[in-house]
């Protein structure tokens, strides 16, 4: 099921929370990428998000 995440914030937002599945779905919808995929790039360059949304774009 979707939620919807027009108000959702998250509560640090230079880091993804991934014991959160709120925020997991945040950042895939943000990042444009699957849960898999998210936890492929965090297991890779770590929790930051720049660091993250570098490794996804770079693989495209």
């Amino acid at each position: 099921m979707s939620v919807d995440m027009s108000h959702f914030k998250p509560l640090d937002p230079g880091r993804i929370n991934t014991l959160d599945p709120v925020e997991l779905q945040y950042w895939c919808q943000e990042l444009r990428c699957t849960e898999a995929q998210l936890h492929d790039a965090i297991s890779h360059v770590g929790d930051h998000v720049t660091a993250v949304r570098d490794r996804l774009t770079s693989k495209e």
